[in-house]
């Protein structure tokens, strides 16, 4: 299988190199694989995974994301708004949009008319099994119906790579399993996924669980 993320030595410190939330982190994730990310609060997993998504840079090292580097690229907007998708905790849904609304939303960049992006929202929320909620504001619909939402929104610019950081982290026990099991669909559609959690049930979902302490991934036994 062809690597899509090759990371090595990959060092990020913040407040003048006086905290160091990465500590010569080496990861490589193969095209296609679904990979959860452990740790405590302050382990460094989302800021590894926001290096990934190129909303951050690394201090040193290196990191290559679908053939990109990412310590030379310039325009990291360019890159993330093509080769990314993010799930977040909070969903950050417009409670005023319809959630095919909401899908559509990163569309505008893209050179779709009207019906091309209605179609592919359409699409995208009959994949995660909101097919009957499509013109639900957010305020009409669950949390899990949200975070949802929030997945196909972030399948919108059909992006290789989806991360997802505490995804399931304000939702009850049952909701979370669906969500995962989301996840597990979109891995099985051939979606590179790399989840960051706290909660082992939901990482016990993905093909290879690394753990992370005091900055680095925890070499396995």
């Amino acid at each position: 299988m062809n690597e899509i993320i090759s990371i090595k030595n990959l060092v990020k410190t913040f407040e003048d190199g006086r905290v160091k939330a990465l500590n010569g982190v080496n990861l490589q994730v193969s095209e296609g694989q679904f990979v959860a990310i452990m740790g405590r609060s302050g382990s460094g997993k989302s800021t590894l995974l926001n290096i990934i998504g190129g909303i951050d840079r690394p201090t040193s090292g290196e990191i290559t994301v679908d053939g990109i580097d990412l310590c030379r690229e310039r325009n990291l907007d360019n890159f993330r708004s093509k080769k990314v998708g993010f799930v977040f905790q909070m969903h950050n849904l417009i409670p005023v949009l319809s959630a095919s609304e909401n899908v559509q939303m990163p569309m505008f960049e893209l050179k779709l008319s009207p019906k091309e992006r209605i179609q592919r929202a359409e699409k995208l929320l009959a994949i995660v099994g909101l097919e009957d909620r499509k013109g639900f504001i957010p305020p009409k619909l669950s949390g899990g119906e949200k975070q949802r939402v929030a997945i196909a929104r972030a399948l919108a610019n059909e992006p290789k790579i989806l991360l997802a950081d505490e995804p399931t982290g304000n939702l009850d026990s049952t909701t979370r399993d669906a969500i995962a099991h989301v996840f597990q669909d979109l891995n099985r559609l051939g979606r590179t996924i790399v989840l960051v959690t706290h909660d082992q049930e939901i990482a016990e979902h993905a093909q290879i669980i690394h753990r992370m302490k005091d900055g680095n991934i925890i070499p396995t036994a």
